[in-house]
């Protein structure tokens, strides 16, 4: 069982300061500003919105002895990248740093490693050691230790590095991912594991990732068992989304991946401008925000899933926030067109997995749900 702990979003900490606004105008990603030409919503900026977000991280550690590291686990990525000793970026300066030669385990691997994110590209190199995640010790992990991290973006998170929890096919460089190693190590008792998001940000438990079984306690009834449709991230069929009781949006099914690294949801930009319509969102500042007041009269939205209904109350998909004493409510829908071939996907992020408990199990290539406790 890992703890994880709910932390401040960047997003949050930026606004308290009075520089989300500037953040956004300085990468052109005014979120609420969508014209058809614009290309700021192309592939390489869609990880930098949903780092803007995180919230829910853990620790693990890498070496002999250990160095402790603070990782978001990411059901969205497949690699697993903390700063190195050797990073000259900026952002590295706040966070731990990987120190090769400290650790009497360490294996040179050497390969380039890089992945694109929207400020520019996270660079390093790959090594291997043994990796701890609460008490699992995972021999001759590959991982990568990022010399340069891009931008802002990662200079006030509160997170060192990340653990990717997806498919193999995803990962860089064709590193085996922490889970698969698991598995072939015979850490785990069933190839599974689950996640619980607290829905409570004042709660000392911010949630708990359980590797190799589902905790029963966290859910209501039983799983109700999705197959994955296509294994690269964990993706799954939506049978249609419905605002009010009335089917809106993916009348004809569509294709959604289940990502504890994105913290809202995410769709296809032309169906959440129209949703944040249907909701009575509007734009403030480069965000969706609706009228805390108007909670109880505003429609649920169903996501119909494998026969069943996954609905979210007013409560469940705005996120109230505190500004200079006001409170006021933030929706919790945000456009974001992914290319084909992977996309378009519908991403249900954090403020989906609040309210049901997931178990990912590689066992059987299927996603469970329930109502989280």
């Amino acid at each position: 069982r890992v703890t994880l702990r709910r932390h401040r979003s960047l997003r949050k900490s930026l606004r308290d300061r009075g520089q989300l606004s500037h953040f956004w105008k300085a990468h052109k990603l005014d979120v609420a500003q969508y014209s058809e030409d614009c290309a700021a919503f192309s592939q390489v900026n869609e990880p930098l919105i949903n780092y803007l977000d995180m919230e829910y991280f853990g620790q693990i550690s890498i070496g002999t002895p250990p160095q402790n590291f603070t990782v978001i686990f990411d059901t969205g990525s497949s690699n697993l990248w903390v700063p190195s000793v050797y990073c000259v970026s900026k952002a590295c300066t706040q966070h731990s740093k990987f120190q090769p030669s400290q650790s009497s385990t360490y294996q040179v691997v050497g390969t380039p490693f890089s992945i694109q994110y929207g400020t520019g590209s996270l660079t390093g190199v790959i090594g291997s050691d043994q990796v701890v995640v609460e008490g699992l010790a995972v021999n001759n992990q590959q991982f990568a230790e990022s010399v340069s991290e891009p931008g802002k973006a990662f200079l006030d998170a509160e997170f060192d590095g990340i653990l990717g929890l997806a498919y193999p096919s995803l990962a860089v460089d064709g590193v085996t991912p922490v889970f698969d190693n698991m598995m072939a190590q015979n850490l785990v008792e069933l190839p599974m594991f689950s996640v619980y998001m607290s829905t409570n940000p004042q709660s000392s438990l911010g949630g708990e990732l359980l590797f190799g079984g589902f905790d029963p306690s966290r859910f209501i009834g039983t799983l109700n068992w999705v197959p994955v449709t296509q294994q690269g991230y964990w993706q799954i069929q939506l049978d249609n989304i419905q605002v009010g009781g009335t089917v809106a949006f993916c009348a004809n099914g569509c294709q959604a991946i289940v990502d504890t690294g994105t913290s809202l949801i995410t769709g296809p930009t032309k169906d959440i401008k129209e949703l944040q319509n249907q909701i009575g969102a509007t734009s403030v500042d480069g965000e969706y925000a609706v009228e805390c007041s108007n909670l109880n009269a505003m429609p649920d939205v169903t996501f119909t899933i494998n026969g069943l209904p996954y609905m979210l109350n007013a409560q469940a998909y705005t996120l109230e926030e505190t500004s200079d004493g006001m409170a006021f409510c933030l929706s919790g829908f945000q456009g974001m067109d992914i290319a084909p071939p992977a996309g378009p996907l519908w991403i249900l992020g954090d403020v989906f997995i609040r309210q049901f408990y997931s178990v990912f199990d590689r066992g059987n290539n299927r996603v469970g749900l329930a109502p989280a406790v």
